[in-house]
């Protein structure tokens, strides 16, 4: 019982030690940009390996770019593809959520969650790809932490500076380069709305070899996402 007891005490201060971890960093980021996030480290090891960067032919492509600069027909296309109510909610959609499950146990498997920007994010930033009870509840706390903390334009503007826009594409500047070799303020309407719409399968818009893993229209959610910017 006196183990058991320590092992009880232990855990919890190393729970809310973590917490503090995050707490911590998501707090500085209200002054400073994010370095490097779990995903891409994840990412980067799955590509390269243990290659040291711009020694082994293995680049990681990723650029910050202030939120201010970033043209809004793209800011709009982004939240028109993943996020619409993004300025509206508290970083949850509970109907949202509920309705991906629907889908998932209709299917009998996972095809796409209910995440917010912001509970992608946290995902993106902190965890692993790993799908479970344990990393969703984690994915909450995070999610809770950033929107008290940081500004939704914070929030947008990490985020638009971490995701993943194709294998090894990190951020809006460095999709723009790979994609249209512009910069970002110089994206047309229907440029913007194409990088938007590969967020739902970055990998599989940037590579035909990924294509039979994903259930995406591009086409058609190009044309919704114009259809709705137009509006």
């Amino acid at each position: 019982m006196k183990y058991l007891r320590y092992f009880i005490i232990v855990f919890i201060a190393s729970v809310i030690a973590l917490q503090a971890f995050f707490f911590l960093q998501i707090l500085a980021w209200q002054w400073v940009n994010p370095s490097v996030t779990a995903f891409q480290l994840a990412e980067r090891h799955r590509l390269c390996g243990w290659s040291i960067p711009y020694i082994h032919s293995c680049e990681i492509k990723r650029e910050w770019i202030e939120f201010k600069k970033i043209p809004k027909h793209l800011k709009r296309a982004i939240t028109i593809s993943e996020d619409s109510d993004f300025y509206r909610h508290p970083g949850f959609e509970p109907q949202a959520m509920k309705d991906a499950w629907d889908r998932n146990q209709k299917n009998n498997k996972h095809l796409r969650g209910g995440s917010t920007i912001t509970q992608q994010l946290a995902k993106n930033l902190f965890l692993s790809g790993e799908k479970n009870y344990v990393r969703k509840g984690q994915e909450f706390i995070i999610t809770g932490m950033l929107e008290l903390v940081l500004s939704k334009d914070r929030i947008f503007e990490i985020y638009l500076n971490s995701v993943e826009w194709g294998e090894g594409v990190f951020g809006v500047a460095a999709a723009s380069q790979h994609y249209f070799a512009v910069k970002p303020d110089q994206l047309s309407v229907e440029e913007a709305a194409s990088l938007a719409s590969a967020l739902p399968a970055p990998k599989c818009y940037d590579k035909v070899k990924y294509c039979s893993k994903a259930r995406v229209n591009f086409p058609a959610r190009i044309d919704f996402i114009l259809e709705r910017m137009n509006k």
